[in-house]
């Protein structure tokens, strides 16, 4: 249990260190991520074929698989505004916008999934919008990057909400690889028309990006992927969800230290940050007395 632990802020660390390369990696958001999921792909692709090598076959083309490589698509897209966000703005704003994920969804889960609007968990997300509002409102220079980050919040929530369908019904490491496949043949098919429609030129990475790309996606991609797995063997899905909402501090604090923004953080900036912390500790309280009603009262059906 305790390595379980041990495996799991690793992988928040991980996840973490994802923002920074937005601003290390000098080539464009788009660029960055199709290399991202390209590399990523290459390495799951071998890791699901050593995994299945005593299985039979399994049709690339079925209808599910197809979904989870049209979700994939989301989830580069996704990665593409997020790091346009970052780019156009800085690491810590770039990371406080992807906090907006539980906001967005709050409102878009009961539509997709037909279930009935929680106005304490739009209310308690809304925090969280407030906040943003405030670095928003009294930061113009950012408006472009939080803006962005925004739209890379929308994009992670449908992700999220069909994710969650695939996920109970089939293995972890076989929805990460056709996402990252999906990934890969969405974004090319992007480039393409980029290419004919605009002034998007295709380059290949230079020695210093190419170090942070291949670092980007095999630990921050593939290993946070089987770290999280292998975590979540011993530990229960709350317990993950939970701890991941350290991630954005675990960002700040790395890109105060190795890119000195916290020189750049005003007043409402703070107050912003504090509102986004008060939305988490809040969800959390509730998420964690849900859970204990629940356990409580299957404790008495059992009982009874």
């Amino acid at each position: 249990m305790n390595r379980s632990y041990l495996e799991l802020h690793i992988a928040i660390v991980l996840a973490g260190f994802t923002g920074l390369f937005g601003k290390l990696v000098t080539l464009n958001e788009m660029l960055l991520v199709f290399y991202r999921v390209l590399f990523s792909s290459v390495v799951l692709l071998v890791l699901l074929k050593y995994i299945q090598r005593h299985k039979s076959t399994v049709s690339f083309w079925s209808k599910t698989n197809g979904l989870m490589l049209a979700n994939g698509v989301l989830l580069a897209l996704h990665w593409v505004f997020f790091f346009g966000s970052i780019k156009a703005s800085t690491v810590s704003l770039g990371i406080l916008c992807f906090c907006l994920t539980s906001f967005f969804t709050a409102l878009l889960e009961p539509l997709l999934n037909k279930k009935r609007l929680s106005i304490r968990n739009l209310a308690l997300s809304a925090l969280s919008l407030v906040g943003i509002a405030l670095i928003f409102g009294f930061d113009s220079s950012y408006r472009l990057g939080i803006a962005l980050g925004v739209i890379s919040s929308v994009f992670i929530s449908l992700f999220t909400i069909f994710n969650e369908r695939f996920i109970h019904r089939h293995d972890t490491i076989k929805v990460t690889t056709f996402q990252m496949v999906g990934g890969v043949i969405g974004l090319g098919i992007i480039m393409l028309l980029f290419s004919q429609f605009t002034d998007f030129v295709f380059q290949l990475p230079n020695t210093s990006d190419l170090g942070y790309l291949l670092i980007l996606s095999l630990f921050c991609t593939v290993l946070l992927c089987l770290l999280l797995n292998n975590a979540l063997r011993h530990i229960s899905s709350f317990t993950v969800n939970l701890s991941f909402n350290l991630e954005p501090i675990y960002t700040i604090i790395l890109s105060a230290i190795l890119f000195n923004e916290a020189a750049d953080f005003t007043l409402s900036f703070w107050f912003g940050l504090s509102l986004i912390l008060l939305s988490i500790v809040l969800q959390t309280l509730f998420a964690r007395r849900h859970r204990k009603r629940i356990k409580s009262e299957s404790l008495a059906n059992i009982s009874s």
